[in-house]
């Protein structure tokens, strides 16, 4: 096998468990994955929900790293709209100084969260005051590259320098992320798990390899379930269901129907749609999967997968990417 596997893990909070259960059972994943030879994890950003308990992934990238040795930790994603590009910067390379070269920062678009959670989080900021994602994504870059000494005192500069700079990832979904992260030199991560067609996975990644002319990565990041056999797989996977909430020509995808409710509450919405979704997510035996992935390297050129098991029970998880890597 000639990629490399890494993993993204949500934190989510099992049926009868305490967040710092959850994060405990995110804990043994970093620990057994750095055993098992993947290459990074990745925590994500969610507020407000009883379902996930990952709210801050600067903070537990930080007690990950201290708990791991050779292990790529990082963030999938922090969502920039909410923060100061400076800061976030500041963050990630003290992150980086911390354990060098081991650091990388994964950049998302979405909120996050539901419309009462984004409000909190932008304080008292108007919401048409912040500039569009495209500018902090140029800011946050230009914070993170620009560090020399002839600077100090003329800009601020994103301090401490850290002896090897984190490594740069724009999570996205589509052509135009991909055209985005070429744009200014950062690596391009495809959330198939979230956007599932397969014609817009190939666009979006052969998109990148055009636009950055070989000068970046292209990952994959998808729901992936192994099992022992494939009825095994089968059965874990098919009460995976998301939510689709539709109000005007905005679009967001929520875990439960309680949540897609609670959306169309907060957002003051009296024409909408909600639509229950089969999660798509590769599963089977190992070698079933790795066959998959092994047809997807081939026609997108990637190096890369970072694998998503969208169970909350964290033994399955487990299980799984035990699985996945007795043949890495």
């Amino acid at each position: 096998m000639n990629y490399r596997l890494s993993l993204l893990d949500q934190s989510p909070i099992n049926e009868g468990q305490r967040a710092e259960q959850a994060l405990e059972a995110t804990l043994t994943f970093a620990k057994t994955a750095e055993k098992l030879g993947y290459h990074r994890l990745w925590v994500s950003e969610h507020h407000d929900t009883e379902k996930l308990a990952g709210s801050s992934p600067e903070v537990l990238i930080a007690w990950l790293l201290a708990q791991t040795s050779t292990l790529r930790i990082g963030s999938g994603g922090v969502m920039l709209q909410h923060y100061s590009p400076y800061k976030v910067a500041e963050n990630f390379h003290l992150l980086s100084a911390l354990a060098p070269d081991r650091v990388d920062i994964g950049i998302g678009k979405a909120p996050g969260g539901l419309p009462l959670s984004t409000k909190a989080l932008r304080g008292h900021a108007p919401a048409d005051s912040a500039p569009g994602f495209p500018a902090q994504l140029q800011q946050l870059t230009h914070y993170l590259t620009h560090l020399d000494d002839n600077l100090a005192g003329v800009e601020a500069r994103a301090l401490p320098q850290p002896p090897v700079a984190p490594q740069r990832f724009l999570l996205g979904a589509s052509k135009e992320s991909a055209r985005l992260a070429a744009s200014l030199g950062w690596n391009f991560v495809f959330a198939g798990f979230i956007n599932t067609s397969a014609e817009v996975m190939t666009e979006s990644v052969l998109a990148y390899h055009e636009y950055s002319a070989g000068q970046g990565q292209a990952l994959v990041s998808l729901a992936v379930m192994a099992a022992e056999t494939r009825e095994q797989a089968a059965a874990l996977v098919a009460e995976q269901h998301n939510f689709r909430v539709t109000v005007g020509d905005k679009h967001v995808t929520v875990g439960t129907h309680e949540q897609a409710e609670a959306f169309v509450r907060q957002a003051g919405a009296t024409q909408y749609r909600i639509e229950q979704q089969q999660i798509s997510v590769l599963h089977g035996t190992p070698a079933d999967i790795h066959e998959q992935l092994r047809d997807i390297q081939r026609r997108l050129c990637v190096n890369e997968f970072v694998i998503h098991t969208p169970l909350t029970d964290a033994a399955v998880r487990l299980k799984s990417i035990e699985l996945l890597a007795g043949q890495l």
